[in-house]
């Protein structure tokens, strides 16, 4: 049995029951996200009217109201500020890039598991290193963030977080789930993981890795972005056949990570990045007093993204590097007229109901939950530890 953590499944699905069997099933499901729930549970046919009634505040606790702000804008990028009614304290919680900073969280591939486990209790199985799943653990005292869309480098390839996720103080090896960024190595070049340049995927990559869960489509999309930036050549690295052939070519060659850090590519980005940043650091300190904690992101004026925090705090550690992601989809993208209102940016964060949900549970760790709406989803990582039983992250795109 692989020893690392293996997170339980609960699934629901879209229909039509009776008020008195969803009652009973959202006591059900309270019930098992208490740290003593042990297992995996299916519960299926909620209507989507109670899907959403049943509890996004994570178990009780007070949901924050959401205002989009007037924008600010550079070039065809636009960003609505986002502000909530209160904010959560979330000064417990360590984020990737404080962990692998400090060497308190490792991050390698899978085939290097046996000296990070703390309490071996079974046999362990060796494994071989995987493309699509590395091994993280969390050495510090505090609770770690994934978001989904944070890329490590080194390894035998550079990855992107295809899941976010919360890992509890002093884990043992949790399963990463991830998706190649860097076509065209398969030749290690560090033993650990570090969080280089500390990017965030641009959106387009992101949805390849959080909705679509393909491979192929988060390679095409990394590819799509080189050429449009003109850095094609650099990510010609070939992904199309068994990983046990690719060419060891040089990580320069291929890393996304890389060429998105190459001078050429930080010129256009920092373009765009540089004024959007300037310009929200000067309203920050009001923003700060108006519990700003996301934003909702437009491209030639088509909404296409929105980040919201539990906390302005988190916001402020995450902001350097989305600013970035969303400027480098800017830059990516062919410039066009177009206009993003104050009315559609508030519809876009308020409209989170959907037909269907799919939510996996570390009971009294997190829990994740995948809303499909009408031309978006959602993407929810709420915290169930103690006495910090609320939505950490949302994340929302459009389809």
């Amino acid at each position: 049995m692989n020893q690392s953590r293996q997170s339980n499944q609960i699934r629901f699905t879209h229909g039509r029951v009776p008020g008195a069997v969803l009652l009973a099933l959202f006591v059900l499901s309270s019930a098992w996200n208490r740290p003593s729930a042990r297992g995996s549970l299916t519960l299926q046919s909620f209507s989507e009217g109670v899907l959403w009634a049943a509890g996004r505040s994570g178990g009780g606790e007070r949901t924050p109201r959401y205002k989009v702000l007037t924008p600010i804008s550079q070039r065809n990028l636009t960003i609505f500020p986002v502000v909530a009614d209160f904010s959560h304290d979330t000064s417990r919680f360590m984020t990737l890039d404080e962990g692998l900073r400090s060497g308190e969280v490792v991050v390698t591939e899978t085939g290097k598991i046996q000296p990070l486990i703390r309490r071996p209790s079974r046999p362990i199985v060796r494994y071989g290193d995987q493309v699509n799943q590395l091994v993280l653990v969390n050495n510090s005292d505090r609770p770690l963030i994934l978001l989904a869309g944070e890329i490590v480098t080194g390894g035998k390839q550079d990855r992107v977080v295809g899941k976010g996720r919360i890992v509890p103080a002093k884990s043992d090896p949790i399963d990463l789930s991830v998706f190649c960024v860097e076509p065209g190595r398969w030749v290690e070049t560090s033993s650990k993981f570090s969080e280089f340049n500390a990017l965030v995927a641009q959106p387009s990559v992101r949805k390849r890795a959080m909705a679509d869960k393909n491979q192929q489509e988060v390679w095409a999309e990394v590819r799509k972005s080189a050429d449009s930036m003109n850095l094609g050549p650099s990510l010609s690295g070939s992904a199309g056949g068994a990983i046990s052939h690719q060419p060891a070519v040089p990580i320069a060659s291929s890393s996304y990570a890389r060429a998105m850090a190459s001078p050429a590519a930080q010129s256009k980005v920092e373009s765009v990045a540089a004024p959007l940043e300037h310009s929200y650091d000067k309203i920050m300190s009001q923003l700060r007093e108006q519990q700003a904690v996301g934003v909702v992101v437009a491209v030639n004026g088509e909404i296409i993204w929105a980040d919201i925090f539990a906390s302005t705090s988190l916001l402020e550690k995450y902001w350097p590097k989305l600013v970035r992601s969303y400027a480098a989809e800017a830059v990516t993208t062919s410039i066009s007229f177009g206009h993003a209102d104050l009315r559609s940016a508030q519809a876009f964060v308020d409209d989170r109901i959907g037909s269907r949900e799919v939510i996996e549970s570390e009971p009294g760790v997190y829990r994740h939950t995948e809303i499909a709406g009408d031309g978006y989803r959602v993407f929810e990582l709420a915290s169930l530890l103690p006495n910090t039983v609320f939505d950490i992250h949302i994340a929302k795109m459009s389809e």
